[in-house]
């Protein structure tokens, strides 16, 4: 470095000047000398003390007035000056500072040698403190760094301290996570199973009200059975051996529900099984009953063969005589007989007909709990179903489109078990047992009744209400069945069942049965009556040859085309009566004649020449002349078709 340079150069010139060369014995103290030996000793008079008495002070006094300086003060500066006495007497005048022979060149001398060593001295002043400088600087920044190394130590501990703090604290945060996981997990799993405890305990209460029911039914055909007790006499079977079997299958549920209410909780197997004993009760008494009513026979046929043969005898004993032509049977044109048609239903639809409607009364009674409740939240939950259930059902319209599917999807969520928003609360049959009873019920009571307004109104509304009805009655036959039950109760006609008039039965009473509206002891009018027949039949006609598109078409429709056929032969086989019957065909016709004929073609064309050959004249016999408005409209129709 220079700073290195100019040292070496200073040293080098210190060691070249006169002091430089100077010989220091540094082992003084070595020799035993008292450091302070000349201090303490009295002053002496200096070997140049004679010198400088005969050449320095002469010529001190000469110049003195010229530099008016006192002889003290001029012996005393020389006194003073020590340095400049020349070391011995025999040196050289021409280096001597005060040389006799050059008094002005010794002072110039001096004077030049004094301006020289201050220049030295400052120039070593200065360099020493430019030395001074640097080393302040490479002190500073020694300590600059330093300082910046701790700071880098310090920043880099203090770097590393806050990673290892934010490791723990990403370690607690996950940690504490998978502990909120798993105490959410656990709170999930306990109300989980909670939640299966309660529906647990539901489905026992319902399996057990199920199993009371079976054994009140059980205990009815058992009655029942102990009544066949007076047929006894006809029956050719053992009678005991049949009620034997009967008590055997009483008490066989009397110890499944034993055993249920013990345990707490009914099993499916229980239920299936008490389920199995009733069917089983049930057939023992259809055989029972098919014995009696063959026994029944048997006895009615003997009966007449002997009163045959005690009257073939009382001819024989009174005579040729007796004996008569009978009269001839009556013929008809063109040979043919006049064969009275029927006034009541078969045997075989009344039965159907009565099951229907011991259904919707069972129906009824299961949720009567829920209907006669007095608390609060019982009746609110009553209407968010009734709500939920009826609201899409009239949503249901020509112009519906895509939204049936919606409406389709909402109604099976609900009878499904699934909650469903309705009025912007969540509605779920399993908010009480007996919801889903209640539901199935006011939903096919609303199906029927939007056949006797909207389609009695609108007519082609009856095919998209009738195909939402079609998809839900296959998934839920319980539905179908009380869609059933409704309509025969308000529209008779539908069966076909003409109710008689009872001895003893009020008129109103026989109006409401013949599916009138009486309100008041007032009749409706017959338009409106016959406007809302009309709207029935036609949805009624529509369901059974309409499926839902997004149904499993492998299996066969719950109610189809075969039942529309069985109900235009019955009612053909039926007196029709004024007014009524040719609305109800001209109905049914316009609305499934179409896929009557493609299912039955040959036998649907002879059945449309029978109304119009054979039917329609007893039609116009009872129709009169205010009354021909729906018979020349069924004339038309058939006409157009069958020309």
């Amino acid at each position: 470095m220079p700073s290195e340079g100019r040292c070496w150069e200073t040293l080098q010139a210190l060691r070249s000047s006169d002091k430089g060369r100077l010989c220091y014995y540094r082992d003084w103290l070595l020799r035993g000398e008292d450091v302070l030996e000349e201090c303490m000793s009295l002053p002496k008079l200096s070997s140049y003390s004679g010198w400088v008495v005969e050449h320095v002070l002469p010529h001190m006094q000469e110049n003195q007035p010229v530099s008016e300086t006192l002889p003290s003060s001029a012996s005393a500066s020389a006194l003073d000056q020590p340095s400049f006495v020349p070391k011995s007497p025999d040196t050289s005048s021409a280096f001597s500072p005060a040389s006799p022979a050059t008094p002005d060149g010794t002072k110039e001398g001096l004077r030049q040698w004094q301006e020289e060593q201050e220049r030295k001295v400052r120039a070593l002043s200065e360099m020493a403190s430019e030395q001074l400088k640097r080393f302040d600087e490479w002190k500073e920044l020694k300590q600059h760094k330093e300082y910046q190394d701790l700071r880098e130590v310090m920043e880099k501990s203090s770097r590393e301290a806050l990673g290892h703090q934010e490791k723990l604290k990403a370690e607690h945060r996950h940690r504490a996570k998978i502990l909120n996981l798993k105490l959410r997990e656990a709170e999930q799993q306990r109300v989980k199973q909670a939640e299966l405890e309660r529906l647990r305990k539901e489905e026992g209460q319902v399996r057990l009200r199920a199993l009371y029911a079976l054994q009140e039914e059980m205990l009815q055909l058992s009655q029942q059975l102990d009544a066949s007790e007076q047929h006894k006499g006809l029956l050719k079977v053992d009678l005991a051996a049949f009620q034997t079997r009967g008590n055997q299958l009483c008490s066989l549920i009397s110890g499944i529900i034993r055993a249920s209410s013990e345990s707490g909780c009914p099993t499916a197997e229980s239920q299936a099984e008490a389920e199995r004993a009733l069917q089983e009760m049930r057939d023992l008494l259809m055989n029972l009953g098919q014995e009696i009513t063959r026994a029944c026979e048997d006895k009615r046929r003997q009966d007449e063969e002997e009163a045959q043969v005690k009257l073939q005898e009382a001819q024989m004993q009174q005579g040729p005589e007796a004996h008569k032509e009978p009269p001839a049977t009556s013929q008809g044109p063109g040979g043919k007989q006049n064969e009275d048609l029927q006034v009541k239903v078969q045997d075989i639809t009344m039965q159907w007909y009565q099951q229907l409607q011991d259904a919707s009364m069972q129906c009824v009674l299961t949720f009567e709990g829920l209907t006669n409740s007095k608390d609060s939240q019982a009746k609110k939950i009553k209407m968010d179903l009734q709500k939920a259930a009826t609201i899409p059902v009239s949503q249901i319209s020509t112009i519906a489109g895509s939204k049936l599917k919606e409406i389709f999807d909402k109604i099976h969520s609900l009878l499904s078990g699934k909650p469903v928003q309705s009025g912007g609360r969540s509605v779920s049959v399993t908010l009480n047992p007996q919801g889903l009873d209640f539901v199935q019920y006011k939903l096919a009571e609303k199906f029927v009744k939007q056949g006797e307004e909207e389609v009695a109104s609108h007519h082609e509304a009856a095919f998209p209400i009738a195909v939402v009805a079609s998809g839900i009655w296959e998934l839920h036959p319980r539905v179908g069945d009380l869609i059933l039950a409704h309509l025969h109760k308000k529209c008779p006609y539908s069966v076909p069942f003409y109710p008689t008039f009872k001895e003893g039965m009020a008129l109103e009473d026989y109006q409401r049965m013949l599916g009138y509206q009486v309100k008041d002891s007032k009749v409706e009018q017959q338009d409106n009556f016959l406007k809302r027949m009309s709207g029935m039949i036609r949805l009624y006609a529509a369901i059974i040859q309409l499926r839902w598109p997004y149904g499993n078409r492998q299996e066969i429709h719950p109610h189809g085309l075969n039942h529309g056929w069985r109900w235009l032969a019955q009612i053909l086989n039926m007196e029709p009566l004024s007014d009524v019957t040719a609305t109800l065909l001209f109905d049914f016709l316009e609305v499934c004649g179409n896929a009557l004929m493609k299912q039955y073609q040959v036998q649907f064309w002879k059945m449309l020449i029978l109304i119009k050959e054979d039917y329609f004249p007893r039609i116009e016999a009872i129709t009169s002349s205010g009354q021909m408005g729906s018979f020349i409209r069924l004339k038309q129709f058939l006409e157009v078709r069958c020309p």
